[in-house]
């Protein structure tokens, strides 16, 4: 089978359809093609090219900052790549091992291709399965979806009194592109995750007479125990009881706290890792806590020249809207195998949400998910 570099050959029926080409959509085309259904699936990827969102990541992550890039089953990166490439930016090594993947097992990847929206597909003789709409106007009609859009077209910031005012620069994880940008700057970093701590060092350290500070909702808890397996399955066995509640996800990191590696411990010990509360409001020049409408003289307020929202992203699952597949509380509610397949429409599976969010999580889903839509099918096999 070999593999299509453009979106000229879409069929306009199958049996499957996977969205989104990252970790989570490679893993489940491999494991598709395992269960004998190569020939039956095709998967939409809206970049020009390989490598999911990793592709689009500021170049200063490395593989060993990021949040470790897990083999992609059958065909590991240091196999693909031919060295040992911790040091190489995520941005051109994931494509790189990504795209080996594909040609390596014949994946049936299309792209560019904009998926604007999925709905049921009606017929004279009762429900037909679903038909997905194209950012070109064409339709495909399938019986089953696997999605894994992810979340980095969805990044989120959330609404603070005054947001509109700041006369400043607002930027969110999703636009950075390094540390230079910044230098002479008045910098507010807003966030509790990795990729806030992980920035704040960076820009505190590599930008010439930055200023930094730093706030967030909740104080983040850091780890110095080894992140052992047991730790890792608790953590993703209470974001899974969420999502299997109908609960909007937590992030794994959330739960588990961060780990206190080197690098945050010496940023500790340099006063980098200042934390503040978060403001309660945004004013023209910067923010301020417990303040009115107007900071007046008195309050305590932080000028500033740049607001950087590290606040997350939300999943991308847009084009799922016509579906109604949300409950009241925001959330979908997950049942079967890993949690991936939704429990009011079982012929759709979710990756990427919940606990198969995190790299390793991506490829255990993938293989459920393959083997749910095969059992729907009614096709035999093993992977």
């Amino acid at each position: 089978m070999g593999t299509p570099d453009n979106d000229r050959d879409i069929r306009d029926d199958c049996d499957v359809v996977v969205i989104g080409g990252g970790q989570a959509g490679l893993s489940a085309a491999y494991f598709l093609q395992r269960f004998s259904l190569g020939d039956r699936y095709q998967l939409l990827d809206h970049a020009r090219g390989p490598g999911g969102a990793w592709q689009f990541r500021w170049p200063t992550l490395t593989l060993a900052a990021a949040n470790r890039v897990h083999d992609l089953p059958g065909y590991g990166l240091v196999e693909a790549l031919g060295r040992d490439c911790e040091t190489f930016p995520a941005a051109t090594a994931v494509p790189e091992y990504f795209g080996k993947y594909e040609q390596r097992f014949g994946l049936r990847v299309y792209r560019p291709v904009d998926v604007r929206a999925v709905e049921h597909l009606y017929t004279e003789s009762g429900d037909g399965g679903f038909v997905v709409s194209l950012g070109d106007r064409r339709t495909i009609t399938t019986r089953t979806i696997i999605n894994a859009t992810g979340t980095w077209e969805r990044p989120f910031i959330p609404h603070v009194p005054g947001i509109g005012d700041f006369r400043g620069r607002q930027l969110h994880t999703h636009d950075y592109v390094g540390p230079e940008e910044f230098a002479g700057k008045r910098v507010l970093v807003v966030g509790a995750g990795i990729s806030a701590i992980q920035l704040l060092i960076e820009i505190s350290r590599r930008a010439p007479g930055v200023q930094t500070f730093w706030c967030s909702r909740t104080e983040p808890t850091f780890d110095p125990t080894p992140f052992d397996p047991d730790k890792g399955r608790r953590a993703v066995a209470r974001v899974e009881e969420r999502v299997r509640a109908g609960l909007p996800p937590t992030s794994v990191v959330s739960v588990t706290g961060l780990a206190l590696t080197p690098a945050i411990r010496a940023a500790q010990d340099d006063g980098i890792l200042t934390w503040r509360p978060m403001f309660t409001r945004i004013t023209e020049t910067g923010v301020c806590w417990d303040c009115e409408v107007d900071a007046t003289s008195g309050e305590d307020t932080l000028d500033v020249d740049v607001i950087f929202w590290n606040t997350g992203f939300r999943s991308a699952l847009d084009h799922l809207a016509p579906l109604h597949l949300r409950g009241p509380g925001g959330g979908i509610t997950m049942t079967g195998r890993l949690a991936t397949t939704v429990a009011a429409e079982p012929r759709i599976q979710l990756l990427g949400y919940g606990p198969s969010a995190s790299t390793i999580g991506a490829n255990r889903a993938g293989r459920a998910a393959a083997r749910n839509v095969a059992e729907l099918l009614g096709v035999r096999g093993t992977a």
